[in-house]
């Protein structure tokens, strides 16, 4: 196989799997509180910081899943390929989740959780040994959108039921 055909089956699922893990990382990093949430006294002030952190958390989050996360994941999985080459296949996965928890270590638990969510979602599309194309890829990238307009709308919902005598013109 040569370069071009390796980059074209390994990086559009590599894609795929930034999108999957950037949009799943904001919505599980929005779970827990967070200083700028204020203080928490009822389920009804915890879904309103949840649905507002969430929007805020995928726009600083993904691109750095989507750009760095998927070029420590080739790099990774490329490290990896290589020291256990014609020998110790079997390790080649554990070898490949510990460069993903060093390139990941770079903001400490935030970025590690970042990094074993990639590495488990790369694993589990990896395991359907389908051809990911670069439709899915781009197809892909309508998660984290769809994400932050749900929960965007879901704000200006809410908004709207606060202060919607605000909204009607007289």
């Amino acid at each position: 196989m040569t370069f071009k055909e390796k980059i074209n089956h390994v990086l559009p699922r590599k894609l795929l799997t930034a999108s999957i893990s950037g949009a799943l990382f904001a919505v599980l990093l929005g779970i827990f509180p967070s200083s700028f949430w204020g203080e928490v006294n009822s389920i009804k002030e915890y879904l309103l910081g949840f649905t507002a952190s969430v929007p805020l958390y995928l726009i600083y989050s993904f691109p750095v899943i989507f750009v760095y996360g998927t070029a420590t994941s080739i790099i990774s999985d490329f490290l990896s390929g290589i020291i256990t080459k014609n020998r110790l296949k079997q390790l080649e996965p554990y070898l490949s989740l510990v460069f993903h928890l060093l390139f990941g270590s770079i903001l400490q638990w935030v970025s590690l959780g970042a990094a074993i969510l990639y590495f488990i979602i790369d694993r589990i599309l990896r395991k359907k040994k389908s051809r990911y194309k670069w439709s899915k890829a781009f197809m892909g990238l309508a998660i984290p959108l769809l994400i932050w307009i749900l929960f965007m709308g879901i704000i200006w919902v809410m908004d709207f039921f606060k202060d919607g005598a605000n909204y009607i013109v007289y």
